[in-house]
């Protein structure tokens, strides 16, 4: 008798260890977030101005956006089951704003883009990293089921808008400052535009945009269509 060819299914199941560290990151995750907001809403509650706002939130904001980028890592690992393109697409461009516009440029800092960034990935971050850690132990509530699907839909425009904010505020003082900027002549023979670099970044977020809240679309329609189902 010939040999079976048929292969055998892969196991999915995370391991104890994995479920711990998942645990560990969504949890801690979502205390950051919510942290963040506090202190945003403290901030204007108490009738702070943006130009004391970054100096407020910096180190929060640093930390926990850029620990962002373990999603990737856990992504290429196959410890959990995003798709490795979108989680770099949604990673890469907070990161970015984050470390080459809001740490480089005072302008960034004080455009009014950057409460609405805060506001919306504090809000998205809180329910998807909490949505997240109770998913590991199947203990996730309808209403928190439905808020993770459902809060991009006025969330991510407002992010966005933000972010193009941000940007766009800093854009002359990169030219003034010629951050990132190498002109000729130069020992590489290299020559590189930061100011005309992000505005063709500004631009990618036309074709992108649709994209990632196509991605999200689908995404709602399977899992609360999945949880009605269940419901009736």
């Amino acid at each position: 008798m010939a040999p079976s060819t048929a292969k055998k299914p892969k196991n999915t199941e995370v391991s104890g260890i994995g479920k711990l560290y998942l645990l560990a990151y969504n949890g801690i995750q979502t205390v950051g977030w919510s942290y963040l907001l506090w202190q945003t809403l403290v901030h204007f509650l108490n009738r702070g101005t943006l130009d004391t706002f970054w100096n407020e939130i910096k180190w929060t904001v640093i930390i926990f956006q850029n620990a962002a980028v373990l999603e990737i890592f856990n992504a290429a690992i196959g410890l959990v089951p995003s798709g490795i393109l979108v989680v770099i697409m949604q990673v890469f461009s907070r990161v970015f704003l984050v470390c080459c516009s809001l740490l480089v440029t005072h302008s960034a800092t004080v455009s009014p883009g950057l409460p609405l960034c805060i506001l919306a990935w504090s809000i998205t971050e809180i329910v998807r990293y909490s949505y997240y850690g109770l998913n590991i132990m199947k203990a996730v509530p309808q209403p928190l089921m439905f808020l993770r699907y459902s809060t991009f839909l006025v969330l991510y425009p407002i992010g966005i808008t933000g972010e193009l904010l941000c940007m766009y505020y800093s854009l002359n003082e990169i030219v003034d400052k010629q951050l990132f900027t190498v002109s000729m002549p130069n020992a590489w023979n290299f020559i590189f535009n930061y100011y005309y670099f992000l505005i063709f970044y500004m631009l990618l977020y036309i074709p992108l945009f649709p994209v990632l809240f196509g991605h999200m679309l689908k995404q709602r329609r399977k899992m609360l269509g999945m949880e009605a189902k269940k419901i009736y």
